[in-house]
């Protein structure tokens, strides 16, 4: 018969609630959009829509601004905060909330 060991605990996975969060994101010509675009997506997980877009590039070099709709919990947007500061990117963030009509 098996028995429960009383010693061990067991890990609960609780769900973080997400947040549908518009991201502006300043691009300085360190890195290139796609580049960009695809570490959010590959790297943290992040499904993302481009809302706007205004970019240049310069010799290869990515400079603009780029609106992004993420939806994300509180651990995924830290480490993609500690990312875009580390990189040297400036963002802004504000909470998007949509009415719904019934």
């Amino acid at each position: 018969m098996i028995t429960p060991n009383p010693n061990l605990q067991v890990l609960h996975t609780i769900a973080q609630p997400k947040k549908e969060l518009i991201l502006e994101i300043e691009l300085n010509g360190k890195m290139k959009f796609e580049h960009l675009m695809s570490t959010v997506y590959n790297q943290f997980g992040i499904c993302h829509r481009v809302l706007s877009a205004n970019i240049e590039y310069t010799e290869g070099c990515s400079f603009g601004s780029v609106q992004l709709l993420i939806s994300v919990n509180p651990d995924e947007w830290r480490q993609l905060e500690l990312y875009l500061n580390k990189n040297k990117l400036l963002s802004t963030t504000v909470e998007y909330t949509c009415r719904k009509y019934s």
